[in-house]
């Protein structure tokens, strides 16, 4: 048989015995492709001139994944290598030379990979479409499916698949050329070397790593860079720490607890699973790294959608809203007048924005929410402006008596101005609450730009006018979309009247422009960190699953034994599905326990009415649990079934 037959022998099989491995890779060459087509599209990127930034940002993220992928495929080869010693020791023996072999298990390993590429750019054509509708989605934009097929998509593509294997291949390349027969064959009874050679110290360590990472997490929750990255030092230390010493930590349970470790199955359990962690303690701690970062990445991603999302949703109840601090502005007016003749105007309205005589609703507002302070009054609209506008949006008129007001509030503040039943005064004269309104309506625009922010007291006309003037409003509702171009001639007016005039204060806000920032953001920061959050689960989970998997043969003897010694199968399986969970929990848990806390607590840094309904931390952080363990699932379900299949006698 020529090399070339056996490598392609070869191959076939390593496909087979390593088909997760195979799997993973082909997974990873799809969404590279899909990622890589979205930077090549001309289609997605004539959709904003913005979404010329998004390019560098998958490059980024691409680069990360390629630097994963490269230590998943090294890890992976150098496994092979090591359990297929003594067959490459067995070709050494018969006559070939160590370059020959070299050569064999490079060309295997190269076949196994282009294939895996070819069968993710086929499956990631499918991926860009996902990926294609999405974007289209957030930008409002109908879709249609098209066959995309790009040479540049591909190139770089196999340029980063070139760059993973090169560098696991020639590593194994040098490793094989310089092995003698020996070293060969005794290859696969090497095992991971004890970095902490004796039990007390292990111990100690096992205790510290606990204290190490309980303060890590707290310094990541706290604000500051430094602390920041001084709480990520003691997550890696811990981590380390912790698997390093696990081994010794279940013994040092048992010396305390003697009595538990013959109840049910227990003794069979742990020294299956501490033997097998002993060997892998610096692996065990990396994938626990794995998971923490996936973890935190979701949660990222989902906590950075949501503050894009739900700060341009009150606001997008207009299409156009333009403000400044005096209606005899001139750039008040140019703007005005270029809507008016450019612009299709379906209705429009100009009004004043009012300032009370006092601080009380907003002092109390504050003391009660993170509510951030942006009037130094609290501000007042007339009923009639009000009227108006609730008109333009559609909204179910409201009335009010004489001697009463109403507040137009977002949810958040209605929580506690429930609790508001102070009689308000203008002018000497009394007014009591009649209800408060809650529907959209542009009340989260900063810099005195907006109908008050998260709140607003509506008043008679009367009241309102005699009030100070905080600036006055233009909001306008069109028959089509402002387009990019509009959006652009409006604020290159802005520009131009601060340059001769300097700068008014006037603000100038398009929902059309908004949704627009919404989708381009959302394209830049989300999609590469859940692109980075699935690569890191799938390279982890695969890691763990070849080496449960690895072990099938060990397993089938030890069981064999046991059903000898008179252990019925039931025991046996109950036993197994105890020691799968526990060694595919062990490196989630630490990466639960500190992910959790971060991404409730980044969320509650946000400012309030924001992280609200589906957007609310506890489900954020519930989401990105259900995600991550979505797709751990799926190669434990694969492991499990395949070694109990294999494993249990019959």
């Amino acid at each position: 048989m020529t090399l070339s037959k056996l490598s392609l022998r070869n191959a076939k099989r390593q496909a087979g015995d390593y088909l997760v491995y195979f799997f993973t890779i082909v997974m990873v060459a799809a969404l590279i492709y899909a990622f890589n087509g979205l930077i090549f599209s001309v289609e997605v990127q004539s959709l904003s001139k913005q979404m010329a930034q998004v390019p560098m940002m998958i490059v980024l993220a691409s680069i990360v994944v390629v630097c994963i992928i490269s230590w998943l495929v090294s890890y992976t080869t150098n496994f092979m290598l090591t359990r297929r010693s003594r067959e490459f020791g067995l070709y050494v023996l018969i006559g070939l030379e160590n370059r020959q072999v070299a050569r064999l298990f490079f060309w295997e390993n190269l076949i196994v990979g282009g294939c895996a590429l070819v069968l993710g750019i086929f499956l990631g054509n499918f991926l860009f479409q996902v990926l294609r509708a999405i974007i289209f989605t957030l930008f409002g934009t109908p879709y249609y499916f098209s066959f995309f097929f790009s040479v540049k998509a591909i190139g770089l593509t196999l340029i980063y698949f070139v760059l993973i294997y090169l560098f696991a291949q020639l590593k194994s390349l040098r490793r094989i050329r310089r092995m003698k027969i020996y070293d060969l064959i005794y290859f696969d009874r090497q095992n991971e070397d004890a970095v902490i050679k004796t039990s007390s110290r292990r111990r100690k360590i096992f205790a510290a790593s606990i204290i190490i990472g309980v303060l890590g997490t707290f310094l990541l929750m706290t604000d500051g860079m430094l602390f920041g990255i001084i709480g990520a030092g003691c997550i890696i230390v811990f981590l380390y720490g912790f698997f390093l010493s696990f081994a010794s930590g279940v013994p040092a349970f048992f010396d305390k607890y003697p009595a538990r470790k013959y109840q049910n199955r227990n003794l069979l359990v742990f020294r299956m699973l501490t033997s097998k962690l002993a060997a892998m303690g610096i692996i065990m701690a990396t994938i626990a790294l794995l998971f923490t970062a996936c973890i935190i990445s979701e949660g990222t991603g989902m906590i950075f959608r949501s503050i894009l999302q739900n700060r341009a949703k009150p606001n997008s109840c207009f299409d156009l809203i333009l403000s400044a601090n005096d209606e005899k502005e001139e750039t008040f007016k140019v703007c005005q007048n270029y809507i008016l003749k450019n612009i299709s105007v379906k209705d429009s309205r100009q009004y004043n924005i009012y300032l009370s005589d006092n601080d009380d609703m907003t002092d109390f507002v504050s003391s009660n929410t993170g509510y951030y302070r942006v009037y130094e009054y609290d501000p007042v609209m007339g009923k009639s402006d009000y009227d108006a506008l609730r008109d333009m949006l559609g909204y179910p008129p409201v009335t009010l008596k004489e001697g009463q007001y109403l507040i137009h509030c977002q949810p958040y503040v209605e929580k506690v101005l429930k609790n508001w039943n102070q009689v308000i005064s203008f002018g000497g004269e009394e007014f009591t609450l009649k209800e408060i309104c809650t529907e959209d309506f542009a009340q989260h625009l900063y810099e005195n730009s907006g109908n008050g922010f998260g709140f607003i007291v509506v008043v008679p006309d009367k009241v309102a006018e005699v009030c100070p003037i905080s600036h006055v409003m233009y909001t306008v509702l069109t028959k089509e979309q402002v387009s990019e171009e509009q959006y652009n001639t409006l604020e290159q007016l802005l520009y131009n009247e601060w340059e001769h005039n300097g700068y008014d204060n006037t603000v100038f806000h398009s929902k059309a422009k908004e949704e627009a920032d919404v989708a381009v953001m959302t394209a830049m920061m989300v999609f590469p960190l859940f692109y980075l959050a699935l690569v890191l689960t799938m390279t982890a989970a695969v890691i763990l699953t070849i080496q449960q998997l690895s072990e099938t043969n060990h397993y089938k003897r030890q069981f064999e034994l046991l059903r000898k010694l008179g252990m019925e199968r039931r025991e046996m399986s109950q036993a197994l599905r105890n020691q799968f969970f526990i060694y595919y929990a062990m490196p989630a848990i630490p990466p639960v326990l500190i992910g959790v806390p971060f991404i409730v607590n980044l969320a509650g840094l946000v400012e309030p009415g924001i992280m609200v309904g589906g957007s609310h931390p506890a489900v954020i952080a519930g989401i990105s649990l259900g995600l991550f363990f979505l797709i751990f699932g799926v190669y434990i379900l694969l492991a499990y079934t395949s070694l109990k299949r294999n494993v249990l006698p019959d």
